[in-house]
């Protein structure tokens, strides 16, 4: 039997199309932004936490990115992106699991988060988190969660919202030191503007 969380997000991606959540992006603009700063070596491991069918992977195969990662609760998410790559799908690394039961083999040099971050509502599940992103990254993270001008819920599901002080806080104590913070609005498919805080982050060296 599916833990409520999973069956949530299964029922989601089984019965909606792109166009029917509000998540989708043709163009992740404010990652590849981020990501483009970077400067990383095309064959740095990446991972996006909870890609679902996020197009981002590939933006960063077309790049020629070659150690790319893609983690999601959903493997109904998993398998319409695998779909919509094609034989490219073979050279991503996929993990179905829950991120804070995700037990990772390697460590990162970038780690992506567009919005399953802020579903971490409780202390506890937000200090799991933060522990796996210390233990796992060696390098910068990016994290984009609904702003404080932003939603409340998302897709149903309580979310925690934040500023750019809220998001320093949280990451400068789990050895991460802020590289920069932005605002910006989504435009749902269905015309509804979403307000997020996108924050970097890279690995403190004390």
């Amino acid at each position: 039997m599916q833990a409520p969380l999973k069956q949530h997000w299964e029922n989601i991606y089984q019965t909606k199309q792109p166009n029917e959540v509000s998540w989708t992006e043709e163009v992740p603009t404010v990652s590849l932004g981020f990501i483009h700063q970077f400067n990383l070596p095309k064959d740095a491991k990446i991972i996006d936490i909870g890609g679902g069918d996020s197009k981002l992977v590939d933006h960063l195969l077309a790049e020629g990115y070659s150690n790319v990662s893609v983690l999601d609760i959903s493997a109904a998410a998993i398998e319409r992106a695998k779909k919509r790559l094609g034989e490219k799908a073979t050279t991503v690394k996929w993990f179905e699991t829950d991120i804070l039961e995700f037990k990772p083999n390697d460590t990162y040099d970038l780690w992506h988060d567009r919005a399953a971050f802020h579903f971490q509502t409780e202390p506890d599940k937000i200090d799991g988190y933060l522990n796996l992103v210390k233990d796992a990254v060696t390098g910068k993270i990016i994290v984009g969660t609904f702003s404080v001008d932003g939603p409340k819920k998302c897709s149903g599901l309580e979310i925690k919202q934040y500023d750019e002080v809220g998001m320093k806080d949280k990451f400068e104590h789990a050895s991460f030191k802020n590289i920069e913070c932005k605002r910006e609005d989504h435009i749902t498919p269905s015309g509804a503007v979403q307000n997020f805080v996108f924050c970097s982050f890279e690995k403190s060296s004390c």
